[in-house]
């Protein structure tokens, strides 16, 4: 199975290295509205996890991602 990091990598074309928790929609231009679109849609896909409209409204961090995707794996 593909980590997260790596999902973010690939979505947003962006080196591994620079996936960590500092990671935001502010300070990240690769992580527009599409792909951040795109970027829920390949966790669902790889990641067996589905999100609600809200969850996704709510995930601006690398952080807040991961906790989520804690929370449904609990």
């Amino acid at each position: 199975m593909v980590n997260l990091k790596e999902i973010v990598s690939c979505v947003f074309n962006i080196d591994i290295a620079k996936v960590n928790n500092e990671l935001s929609r502010n300070n990240t231009e690769e992580w527009d509205s599409f792909n951040h679109l795109l970027l829920i849609s390949e966790i669902e896909k790889e990641m067996k996890v589905k999100f609600t409209i809200s969850e996704v409204e709510q995930i601006k961090t690398f952080k807040e991602l991961r906790e989520i995707i804690a929370s449904k794996k609990d």
